[in-house]
């Protein structure tokens, strides 16, 4: 059974181009606009690169107790990210030629990760990491296949590389070894990520367009 929607026309994927860069930019003004604190230093002044994670910015009040300003960029920046990763990621199938068993379980995973990432300011935080991180790496291994499948030589490397990252950050969270550095590490892991998403979105537009 195939359930893979047909491809885009081209302009459709500079959707997610503009959406990822509205989520960096919305971030940076949630960041700026944070009251303060961190579980490191909970009356420390503003936003720290160092002692925030970037789910903080979601929450209703600050760690130092204020009402969390900073949530209303964040969360619209958390939605404008999953609608437009959403979307490279219905299309994405396309990228590949063939139908298979493989694809079907890349974009049903893949879509149901970003359904579930969305719920991240819902206050089951926990929760919704475990159940988006889980069917996120069920998406990202199919769609290495898919590249490794294609000659996609590099975007199938640096994908292992993003995913390595994701799963040391996942470790540190879960058992807490290493915790002080978690902070800066999901920042890398967001980075790598949304560097390689890009990648893939360019790859495919090309592939469209020419």
């Amino acid at each position: 059974m195939n359930i893979i929607p047909k491809a885009p026309k081209p302009n459709i994927l500079v959707l997610p181009l503009i959406g990822m860069s509205l989520f960096v930019l919305l971030y940076i003004l949630a960041a700026l606009e944070y009251p303060g604190g961190s579980w490191m230093s909970p009356q420390q002044n503003g936003f720290s690169f160092w002692n925030n994670y970037l789910c903080d910015l979601l929450d209703q009040n600050a760690i130092n107790g204020e009402l969390n300003t900073a949530r209303y960029f964040a969360r619209t920046s958390l939605t404008v990210l999953c609608l437009s990763l959403a979307l490279l990621w219905y299309y994405l199938p396309g990228l590949f030629t063939g139908k298979n068993f493989n694809k079907n379980i890349m974009w049903l995973s893949g879509m149901a990760a970003l359904v579930a990432t969305s719920f991240l300011s819902s206050g089951a935080h926990d929760r919704t990491v475990r159940i988006a991180g889980f069917l996120a790496v069920i998406a990202f291994l199919t769609c290495f296949i898919e590249l490794l499948r294609a000659r996609h030589i590099k975007l199938f490397i640096s994908g292992i590389g993003c995913l390595i990252i994701f799963l040391v950050n996942y470790y540190i969270y879960e058992t807490g070894l290493f915790i002080r550095f978690l902070p800066v590490i999901q920042k890398i892991t967001f980075i790598c990520f949304i560097i390689w998403f890009i990648m893939l979105d360019v790859l495919y537009y090309r592939k469209l367009k020419y």
